[in-house]
């Protein structure tokens, strides 16, 4: 059962002031045409778990404010609140077990990087920067 928006849309917030698209729905992951964009597209899982507040959005944040090269699209999902969108958007790589909070990278359309919740969970928001200014700067522009 999905949390109350109440508690949800602060922790969407830090996204969305930030620039990301919030995917609510799965028509609206299928818009978003994730599989078929050209340029580098974020897709940041969200979740009211502690790493998503303490390592995974600050440390995307971080990234987006000190990385030379930035993502052409940030989008997120809210993993335990909006549950079909979130399901199409893991329909993308039903290889990988669902994860959350994590972040995938796409590449014209295909998935290039993914940071699951154990690789997120344990570390500082830092490294989690690290991390992906380190696939912006490779894979960006």
């Amino acid at each position: 059962m999905p949390y109350s928006p109440l508690l949800v849309r602060p922790m969407t917030e830090e996204l969305t002031s930030i620039g990301f698209t919030e995917l609510l729905t799965a028509e609206d992951v299928d818009r978003a045409n994730l599989a078929g964009t050209k340029g580098l597209t974020l897709l940041f899982f969200n979740s009211v778990k502690g790493s998503a507040a303490g390592m995974g959005r600050p440390g995307v944040r971080q990234a987006l404010e000190n990385a030379p090269k930035r993502p052409d699209r940030l989008l997120t999902v809210f993993a335990e609140h909006d549950l079909d969108a979130t399901a199409r958007a893991r329909s993308l790589f039903p290889d990988i077990p669902p994860s959350d909070p994590s972040i995938a990278l796409f590449k014209d359309g295909d998935l290039i990087h993914f940071i699951p919740s154990h690789r997120i969970e344990g570390r500082d928001a830092g490294s989690v920067a690290t991390e992906l200014t380190g696939v912006f700067e490779e894979f960006a522009g």
